[in-house]
């Protein structure tokens, strides 16, 4: 059923104007549009305005129109999402992406101090400015999911599709590379293991005396959990490290855990709530440090290796398996898998820039020199490289290129099944735009009628 607004309310709410404070002088506001129950105020556009060119967002078009479209756009989406109960947004999910927006302002801008600048108030309160809107983009972005969910293609359809592309359709393939690697981890003295393990012990006795967890890891903990109290999100066992995840789902109550040793340090943990087979938890970790000279015999020892493959002692394959620390590529013989794709394919942007700076150097199976990185788990590594495979930038075809011709038709697929969904709730929408905006080159085209 059209949801309408007849005469006198729906001049009403045209009309509308109310005072609002922004931290700034204060305006006279105005409603822009209504979606159904919903309106889309002036405020609410140029706030947004401001926070796009915070993190240097930039538009060809009007970008004003295009902001008022993807509020259009998410009233569409929150209002579905309202009705559907599987949707649900944390207030750790919600501080995640406050955080995160407030690190590209600070990368924009260049410091804290010139974002509070900018917008006129505090950090804090500019948090709290944008609380609410940062949930509800959090729902309409799971509703988005949710919609092209179970969109998908077969190998047919791709060979269909690409056989049915002009040439200048096909998509470019960046430069591409494939590479093996050797990691040695330099081992943490017995010293230094037992002096983290004493400090966590001593904060755990000071927790149960009664001091406060999160304050204690926002002090202690050493990674970016500490900024919210050690805080992580509702996780099941797999999406935890093994032995952390031992630890968690055995704790009773709210005690805290005994040291536990992990991938990432060493941790001590309190369970704050459970949800069916998920579990939250907050914790303080401690990463040991390495020494020099420990760090020497890493190196030596990676370096010895490297040696031995180039005099053909062993294969790089045979000292990944029997050498190196990292297991996904060990059991490859030292071929990295790119997640993204799970293919051995790279693009030369998808590396760590430690990896991409070796490899631009190398010569097809030609093997690095040692050098110093950081693992996916935050842990101090040494590593060697050997160049694989390094295939040119060029036009798509189904022999070299399956993965990226499926992704881009899924991504096609994905598109059109959205935009239908948008188009059919236009049709059953009341929508309303106000007449400074009716001249907007509106992607969406039913939104005046």
């Amino acid at each position: 059923m059209i949801k309408r607004l007849t005469g006198l309310a729906l001049s009403a709410a045209i009309c509308l104007a109310a005072t609002v404070s922004k931290g700034q002088d204060k305006v006279i506001d105005q409603i822009i549009a209504v979606v159904g129950g919903n309106t889309i105020l002036k405020s609410d556009i140029e706030s947004r305005y401001i926070e796009q060119q915070a993190q240097g967002i930039t538009s060809d078009g009007d970008m004003k129109c295009e902001i008022l479209e993807d509020l259009l756009v998410e009233k569409l989406l929150l209002a579905e999402a309202e009705l559907d109960t599987t949707i649900e947004v944390s207030d750790n999910q919600v501080n995640q992406s406050l955080d995160q927006r407030i690190q590209y302002f600070v990368a924009h801008l260049g410091s804290e101090k010139a974002v509070e600048e900018y917008f006129k108030k505090p950090i804090v309160q500019l948090k709290a400015d944008m609380e609410d809107v940062i949930r509800n983009q959090n729902k309409t972005q799971q509703m988005q999911e949710k919609i092209i969910k179970n969109v998908a293609v077969t190998p047919s359809e791709v060979r269909y599709h690409f056989r049915n592309m002009s040439e200048d359709k096909l998509p470019m393939i960046d430069q591409q590379v494939e590479y093996e690697q050797i990691t040695v981890m330099p081992p943490i003295s017995p010293e230094e293991e037992n002096r983290i393990k004493s400090t966590l012990r001593e904060l755990k006795k000071r927790i149960e005396d009664g001091e406060s967890f999160s304050a204690l890891a926002v002090v202690y903990s050493e990674d970016g959990t500490a900024i919210r109290g050690g805080e992580l999100d509702y996780m099941g066992r797999a999406q935890l490290d093994p032995a952390y995840a031992a630890a968690a789902f055995n704790l009773k109550g709210d005690k805290i855990s005994n040291v536990v040793k992990s991938d990432f340090g060493y941790h001590i943990l309190q369970v704050m709530d459970r949800r069916g087979d998920q579990i939250k938890t907050r914790h303080i970790i401690m990463i040991p440090k390495v020494s020099d000279k420990d760090k020497e015999k890493a190196k030596n020892q990676i370096d010895s290796i490297a040696n031995y493959i180039r005099k053909g002692t062993f294969s790089f394959e045979d000292a990944a398996m029997r050498y190196s620390y990292d297991i996904n590529s060990r059991n490859n013989g030292g071929l990295v898998i790119n997640p993204n794709t799970m293919s051995s394919k790279w693009r030369m942007e998808e590396l760590d820039p430690d990896v991409s700076k070796v490899i631009d150097k190398l010569k097809i199976n030609e093997i690095s020199a040692p050098f110093q990185t950081i693992d996916d788990k935050q842990r101090l590594v040494y590593k060697i490289i050997r160049l694989k495979n390094r295939t040119p930038a060029h036009r798509a075809n189904l022999r070299d290129d399956y993965i990226e011709l499926a992704d881009q038709y899924l991504a096609e697929k994905k598109e059109e099944k959205f935009q239908n969904w948008i188009r059919e709730k236009q049709r059953i929408t009341y929508v309303h735009i106000d007449d400074t905006y009716l001249n907007c080159n509106f992607k969406y085209k039913g939104w005046i009628k």
